[in-house]
């Protein structure tokens, strides 16, 4: 090569630095995690198609979801025995989930994202199109008498009846109608995304509640009506703490909804994860819901189509690399991962970890060049 193109190609490369810094994690160390994994989940399936609860549901959605977004075909005979078991599941008013179960809400979303990775063939439309209209009927909003000025508006919680939205359920029910085919302008995601700002800790013209000003760093809690709830707790000002897992959901429900990076809401979420990037703990919450924390994590940052994360200290983080490199050292030798270290919200069940991990490694793929 002549000195003159040896010069361009260094000039190219440098000036395109965020092409080559963003290399991901090696394919192969990928797809032998994954493999690993799969085996594990493939035999640790209940003879009736569940994981882990014969009545779990939510759970053996998860794990359906990720082993079909893994790469194992509908036709395998373990997501074969595992659809037909959500099947079973589906009730006459559209929810999946068992008869008694008192997290329907929770359950139907993450059912109904499972028959839409499923649904080429269009088998499963008619149970997702039901499970659709029960989730639309979840939300707190006109319907229930709520008017857009009352802190529940837009939110959804775990099922019907009195119970109060959360920022976790209410970003379930966002991206279960997006995998429905909901579009950013939906009634119901714009709803939602009333109360997803309400959850930010950010003063503005979307967010006059009470705890707005007293944290006001970007980063989101988990319920902002009924007095506020953070698992992260409360400031001396009584602010409620923002912490990593809620962070990303809210960011990632907010470009569901539209928003850009211009926005102030997204710039302010942006600015907390870079202040408090991490793929060691679950900021805020240290070890407690880890592995939803890393699910998350990914979702979002691939959702906002970005390759690196600067943090606060101005190094660039290939973030891809980083998380998947870190979940392979953690994984165990019979191809699971597992919270060793907290149980909280069932982190302790290696069906529920696993699957989790895998949805996480999903996006750590670099996403393939779109063609001109």
């Amino acid at each position: 090569m002549c000195c003159f193109l040896r010069l361009m190609l260094i000039g190219f490369v440098c000036w395109n630095s965020s092409l080559v810094f963003a290399a991901g994690p090696k394919p192969a160390k990928l797809k032998a995690s994954r493999d690993k994994a799969i085996t594990f989940l493939k035999n640790s399936q209940n003879e009736d198609g569940t994981w882990t609860f014969n009545e779990a549901a939510g759970i053996s959605a998860l794990v359906t979801s990720a082993l079909i977004e893994s790469g194992v075909p509908v036709t395998d005979p373990t997501v074969e025995k595992a659809l037909k078991k959500l099947v079973s599941f589906c009730q006459e008013d559209g929810r999946i989930c068992s008869a008694g179960s008192q997290h329907s809400g929770y359950e139907t979303a993450v059912a109904l994202m499972a028959l839409q990775d499923a649904n080429q063939s269009g088998k499963y439309t008619p149970q997702i199109k039901k499970a659709e209209q029960f989730l639309r009927g979840l939300q707190f909003d006109e319907s229930k008498d709520v008017k857009p000025s009352d802190l529940e508006y837009g939110g959804v919680g775990y099922g019907p009846g009195k119970s109060r939205p959360d920022l976790s359920n209410t970003v379930f029910m966002m991206e279960a109608l997006k995998a429905a085919g909901a579009k950013s302008d939906d009634p119901a995601i714009q709803k939602a995304l009333t109360f997803v700002s309400r959850c930010q800790n950010l003063e503005s013209e979307y967010n006059t509640s009470p705890a707005a000003a007293k944290v006001n760093d970007g980063g989101f809690y988990y319920n902002v009506s009924a007095g506020g709830a953070s698992p992260a707790g409360k400031t001396k000002e009584e602010g409620l703490r923002s912490y990593g897992s809620m962070t990303y959901a809210g960011l990632k429900s907010m470009i569901y909804a539209g928003l850009t990076p211009k926005d102030p809401r997204v710039k302010a979420a942006i600015d907390w994860i870079q202040k408090n990037y991490t793929v060691q703990n679950n900021p805020g919450m240290g070890d407690n819901g880890l592995y939803y924390y890393y699910q998350l994590f990914s979702k979002a940052l691939a959702t906002l189509n970005r390759p690196e994360v600067k943090d606060i200290k101005g190094e660039e983080h290939d973030w891809r690399k980083e998380l998947a490199d870190h979940l392979f050292s953690l994984q165990q030798e019979n191809g699971s991962w597992v919270n060793s270290k907290s149980n909280r919200w069932f982190e302790g069940d290696p069906n529920l970890v696993t699957a989790y991990t895998l949805l996480a490694l999903k996006h750590c793929e670099l996403p393939k060049p779109v063609a001109d």
